[in-house]
């Protein structure tokens, strides 16, 4: 019998449904920041991954990368626009490879959905080139009910619940419309999630630490100055005295005073011996203040240090930490031999030393975890801060470069996921914005503008305690959507004489509903004709 002709609109529907659920997961990203769009954006994806063959699956996870990341990493056209390219096919393969390994049936497809997705995210975190979190899912559901489960698995559970309720929505929206009945698992899928939601809402186990220092003042300073691939042209002279002058507002008298990643540049000077140390310590010493600063330090011709160094009141160097995850690309070069082939490399013409602390400094204000900018992205470094004894969290940043609000937003985001994955508060501090105060619940208390000059002024608690995010990490949610995954497969196998239909793109499709028993005992005694 020849297979029916397919319908040219049922054809551009199948194409356009994983290629708009994916342009909807990275709308939820900021600055549009609207996390219902990536529940309704993943419940898309999940409905178009069923009944389709691999080749079918392989291709709406193509379509559902390319409208996620076109828009989630459109910051990095103004970089390169080869390089913007590369970067959205490669972040695409991996949503592509993931949907191949949804099964395209059986009870536990939606779950198995959510499982797939959440281990092409943690697969992105980890490679290439160290990771890439930036237009992550998790982004765009922070200010949403899911966020609180990052308290119990971090920014991968936070996608797991998004992908797992945003399936479960299309699936009873079919069956409403279809007048149906809905499959069992949609139902189950949205109380797993309400749970997660709940739970994480309520795991909050930091307390205040009592005694001398149970509280601590900070004044977060802000120079201000020129945004976009202009600022990176603007003197180093000019961005330390920006700070100095801001810093000379600070009106009342902070316990500790921050200042941004790399705005103290020495050259080939070391730190310690430098002009610009002389004046950091006078300043602590004359605000009896601890001073927290980032520096960047040359290290022959082809390497440099980026280091955050806390000053003690009396002028003396306290702690420091090198930053452990450098951005490719932009604090060093992978493969430089390589790629000098493709791009000119001039402006990046030094290699960052890769740190390997923990990230947490002891001063005498109390221990603080470090996220030096890019590192803030990274669940890991946060809970390798706070798990050696950091209280409070101190991104400070410099997001300079990039001229339009999509990254500096999207880092504030990732310092709202940071605050709730550890229960702690967060302070940002960027030298032209964003600088900010997070409490613990991810709620941004205070917020500089752009480009502006600035000061925050504010007083936070000391907090102990661990989530069971900081006490566990992403191992559970790991193992439990590998469960998913197999149990789905195993459940989900074909079985005998069911039908069969092709892909709009040629590839075999499965049936939607296998013959029933008495249908297929009528088949096996009904005469021939």
């Amino acid at each position: 019998m020849s297979q029916p002709t397919r319908r040219p609109w049922r054809r551009a529907a199948r194409i356009a449904l994983p290629l708009a659920g994916g342009a909807l997961v990275g709308l939820s990203l900021p600055p549009i920041g609207s996390w219902p769009l990536g529940i309704i954006g993943a419940g898309a994806v999940v409905a178009a991954l069923e009944h389709r063959s691999w080749r079918g699956r392989l291709g709406a996870g193509v379509l559902a990368g390319l409208g996620q990341f076109s828009i989630g990493l459109a910051w990095a056209i103004q970089f390169n626009k080869a390089g913007y390219v590369a970067l959205v096919i490669v972040e695409t393969l991996m949503i592509a490879i993931a949907a191949v390994l949804v099964p395209p049936r059986g009870p536990l497809r939606i779950p198995a959905a959510a499982a797939a997705l959440t281990l092409a995210e943690w697969f992105r975190d980890s490679w290439p080139f160290g990771g890439l979190p930036l237009g992550s899912a998790a982004l765009g559901q922070v200010g949403g009910p899911l966020q609180f489960t990052a308290r119990l698995g971090g920014p991968l559970l936070v996608v797991f619940a998004m992908v797992l309720a945003g399936g479960a929505v299309a699936e009873l929206a079919r069956a409403a419309f279809n007048r149906a009945r809905p499959v069992p698992a949609a139902t189950w899928s949205l109380i797993a999630v309400a749970a997660l939601a709940g739970a994480g809402s309520v795991a909050a186990p930091a307390s205040l630490t009592h005694g001398r220092n149970a509280t601590v003042s900070f004044a977060l300073v802000q120079g201000g100055g020129k945004r976009g691939l202009t600022a990176l042209q603007v003197p180093p002279s000019q961005v330390f005295d920006a700070a100095v002058r801001e810093t000379a507002k600070v009106a009342g008298h902070p316990a500790v005073i921050l200042w941004p990643e790399d705005v103290v540049a020495t050259g080939t000077v070391p730190f310690p011996r430098s002009p610009q140390r002389a004046v950091i310590s006078a300043i602590a010493r004359s605000r009896h203040a601890t001073m927290i600063v980032g520096v960047t330090e040359d290290v022959g011709a082809t390497r440099f240090r980026n280091e955050v160094v806390a000053i003690s009141p009396t002028g003396a160097i306290e702690a420091s930490f090198e930053k452990v995850h450098r951005v490719p690309f932009g604090e060093y070069v992978p493969d430089r031999s390589f790629f000098e082939h493709f791009a000119n490399l001039s402006a990046v013409p030094r290699d960052a030393i890769p740190g390997h602390g923990s990230g947490m400094i002891s001063t005498g204000q109390g221990r603080y975890a470090i996220l030096v900018s890019y590192e803030v992205f990274f669940a890991d470094r946060g809970r390798s801060g706070v798990r050696a004894g950091g209280s409070i969290i101190l991104v400070p940043t410099n997001t300079s470069s990039y001229k339009n609000d999509q990254a500096p937003s999207q880092e504030i985001a990732a310092s709202r996921l940071q605050a709730l994955e550890e229960d702690r508060y967060v302070l940002q501090c960027a030298p032209t914005g964003y600088s900010a105060v997070v409490n613990p619940s991810g709620v941004v208390l205070e917020k500089t503008a752009l480009a502006r000059p600035a000061v925050i002024e504010t007083t936070v608690p000391h907090l102990s305690g661990t989530t069971p995010y900081a006490d566990a990490g992403e191992l559970p949610t790991l193992i439990a959507c590998l469960t998913l995954l197999t149990l789905a497969w195993i459940l989900g196998r074909r079985e005998p004489g069911e039908e069969e239909e092709h892909d709009a793109d040629g590839g075999e499709r499965v049936g939607l509903t296998p013959p029933s028993k008495r249908a297929r005992r009528r088949l096996q005694t009904s005469p021939s004709r």
